[in-house]
């Protein structure tokens, strides 16, 4: 069954597709998103809008996860959250789902936007292409940390 993502600006619901397994390779252009400090987008590139599938009016005031895979276990994110939550920088290996149901990896880095007190306002994203040996070590890792949940 597919889960609704609702945009906080438009107010429109997104039907978030039935994976496929079929990979899109990342060719490594710029893939840029900022969010809010609540992970809701703020601005994604048309790099990023490109290999999401996702238009920009979807995209503007959705909450990022709108293109987490279900394959992916929610003790990754957690600790990706206390880390920038922390102020500080964040990297690992990311599977993403498509606006079609087809997935693609990346490495993602993430860093907090700070204001001119040095609170955090946001958080900028960007994607690099996964090194094929660490991101295949990094999934038996998830599959392992799916186990638990």
């Amino acid at each position: 069954m597919s889960k609704i993502t609702k945009n906080m600006i438009t107010g429109q619901e997104i039907k978030r597709p039935i994976p496929i397994d079929e990979e899109v390779i990342f060719d490594g252009g710029v893939m840029i998103t900022e969010t809010d400090v609540n992970s809701i987008i703020t601005y994604a590139n048309r790099k990023f809008r490109e290999m999401t599938g996702y238009t920009k009016e979807e995209l503007i005031g959705s909450p990022h996860n709108i293109n987490r895979h279900p394959d992916m276990p929610k003790k990754a994110f957690q600790g990706m959250w206390e880390t920038i939550k922390k102020g500080n920088y964040w990297e690992g290996f990311v599977k993403n789902l498509r606006s079609d149901g087809k997935y693609y990896y990346v490495l993602v880095w993430i860093k907090p936007k700070l204001d001119e007190n040095g609170e955090i306002i946001g958080y900028i994203a960007g994607r690099k292409i996964p090194d094929k040996d660490l991101l295949e070590r990094a999934l038996a890792q998830y599959k392992v940390m799916k186990l638990d949940e």
